[in-house]
């Protein structure tokens, strides 16, 4: 009896040491949205902060898109329109390495690269950022020397799992993505891309003028679809616009998905997509059967970000779809240096400052990101599992970029929401996910997801 007794302390002792106080077997994943980083976060030691910090780093693995590059202007030149390769683009995204190690200190090890800024500074710049996050030791997805190891899913090392993360964007300049490797010919450094086609469904007899019209510059596509000026036009009984995306793409992004579920315990998938279904809180139609697909296909949690706005949550077959996580860090406008056909885009002198840059590109805090609050209101993200990979809860930390903040400095910086603003951020993403049949309450301080028979 004594032995017994002895054994049983022990067996006791030795459980209590393989699992820390406090923690238990779920897995959480703690996400956000996308990270413009410019400023130091280290330097803050406001007690709600740092409780928002640490809630990053007590996940199993915490998650952002980088939507930056790092690079000191060393030997890369702009490319020919910031964002999406058009003059109007605006902002040339640059950042100093000690960003990185920002990051680390919140928390963060797993990053998607893929982005319309990715392609900023063209190959040298995007290669030159992958190097920093390679010294760093952070791990990132989405980019890479060529396609298939853009395509390819990244791993992080958890101590309850290994996590896999497949990263692409929708939104990018015409020369983003990258290439496919040869036997002859070098593949291009570049973004794991889905290619998305805008499809305007019109009557026959439209669709007839326009073959007439188009003459030699249109074309017939699939499914007797006309090509006409850069866009598809399709014949229906009721006109409208949808998009589609490759399915091309689809399958390389998918077989990637199917990989990493056979080699990693936990699987993330991750897009970047400024696509929208007329509302910018709406995303476009490609991206639910995407999303869904991804699912299908292994995938644990997919996470969108993009068009800097909050959009719904939904539950499919059990697993988590955040359809845009909006801004967890916003301080494009304290980037140093841009490049000059951004000063040529606002007919601004040759002795402009970055700054007046930014005054002109939104129109002197009237438009654009600086006009509208949503911009400036997100959560931090987390689902959390059971060692089943079944999902127990999904909780949402709401927060705040200092939006009413007049000065750039100060603008930006993620915090903890206020409790009117924490109602508010978790009101809108409630309204944006009802149509997706998720049900949102706001608990205290933060929003919860509810799920089985709760959501009912």
């Amino acid at each position: 009896m004594k032995f017994g007794f002895v054994a049983l302390l022990v067996g006791i002792s030795i459980l209590s040491l393989a699992q820390p106080p406090g923690r238990d077997n779920n897995f959480r994943i703690a996400l956000a949205g996308d990270s413009t980083i410019v400023r130091r976060m280290s330097v803050y030691d406001d007690p709600a902060y740092l409780q928002m910090i640490k809630r990053i780093r007590d996940a199993d693995v915490a998650f952002t898109n980088f939507e930056d590059l790092v690079h000191n202007y060393e030997s890369a030149p702009a490319a020919a329109g910031g964002g999406f390769g058009t003059p109007s683009a605006g902002t040339y995204m640059q950042a100093d390495p000690f960003v990185l190690d920002e990051l680390k200190w919140a928390g963060f090890r797993l990053f998607s690269l893929a982005n319309n800024h990715s392609y900023d500074y063209e190959a040298e710049g995007l290669l030159t950022s992958m190097q920093h996050f390679d010294r760093a030791g952070l791990v990132y997805a989405g980019v890479g020397e060529n396609l298939a190891r853009a395509r390819a899913p990244a791993y992080f090392d958890s101590p309850k799992g290994r996590v896999a993360l497949i990263a692409c964007a929708s939104s990018f300049p015409i020369h983003g993505p990258a290439g496919a490797q040869r036997g002859d010919v070098k593949g291009r450094p570049g973004v794991s891309p889905l290619r998305v086609k805008t499809i305007y469904t019109v009557d026959s007899a439209t669709l007839a003028s326009l073959r007439q019209v188009g003459g030699r510059g249109g074309g017939r596509g699939a499914q007797g679809d006309m090509n006409f000026l850069g866009a598809t036009f399709r014949a229906g009984d009721k006109p409208g616009v949808t998009t589609e995306a490759d399915s091309k793409d689809v399958d390389g992004i998918l077989a990637g998905v199917r990989e990493a579920r056979r080699t990693a315990d936990w699987v993330i998938v991750s897009i970047h997509a400024h696509n929208q279904a007329g509302n910018i809180d709406i995303p476009a139609d490609f991206l639910r059967p995407f999303a869904h697909a991804a699912i299908d296909a292994g995938a644990d949690v997919f996470v969108g970000h993009g068009p800097h706005v909050l959009r719904g949550i939904e539950i499919y077959k059990g697993k988590p779809i955040f359809y845009s996580l909006g801004n967890f860090i916003m301080q494009d406008d304290l980037i140093k240096l841009q490049p000059q056909e951004a000063y040529d885009n606002f007919n601004l002198p040759p002795s402009a400052t970055p700054a007046d840059f930014f005054d002109a590109r939104w129109n002197a805090n009237s438009f654009g990101f600086r006009g509208n609050k949503k911009y400036w209101q997100s959560v931090i993200a987390e689902p959390v599992f059971n060692s089943k990979r079944e999902l127990q809860a999904i909780n949402l930390y709401p927060i705040a970029l200092t939006y009413s903040e007049t000065n750039p400095a100060g603008r930006g910086q993620p915090w903890p929401a206020n409790a009117e603003e924490a109602r508010e951020i978790i009101d809108r993403l409630a309204s944006l996910s009802k149509p997706l049949e998720t049900k949102i309450t706001l608990q205290g301080d933060q929003g919860v997801v509810m799920l089985g028979s709760q959501a009912k």
